[in-house]
């Protein structure tokens, strides 16, 4: 389980699985979410959602996993652009850490 901090004085967090890391890479959540200028702002928070709210409209978005992490990050109370700033740089550390499996051909 890991904590990240959602606002800038430290007194709001979120916690974050395993679960939920692996789910934002099966879903490839964060791919082309940030534009060009590489800063993370409520939009990119709003476009995230978006695209959730979209994925759960499909056959493959109806995934428990997903849905979890709807309900205990995405959508947080305290989840701002601070926080999703946080979780990315967290996801980065975690995916580097973590490399996905190679599927064998």
């Amino acid at each position: 389980m890991y904590n990240i901090q959602a606002n800038e004085s430290g007194t709001r967090s979120i916690n974050v699985s395993d679960e939920n890391l692996e789910t934002i890479r099966r879903f490839s959540l964060f791919q082309l979410l940030i534009d060009s200028s590489g800063i993370v702002t409520e939009q990119s928070l709003d476009k995230l959602k978006l695209n959730i709210r979209s994925l759960l409209t499909t056959p493959q978005g109806s995934d428990k996993q997903l849905l979890d992490l709807c309900i205990d990050v995405i959508y947080h109370r305290d989840m701002k652009a601070l926080g999703l700033k946080n979780l990315i740089a967290l996801y980065e550390q975690w995916n580097a850490a973590n490399p996905e499996p190679e599927t064998a051909q």
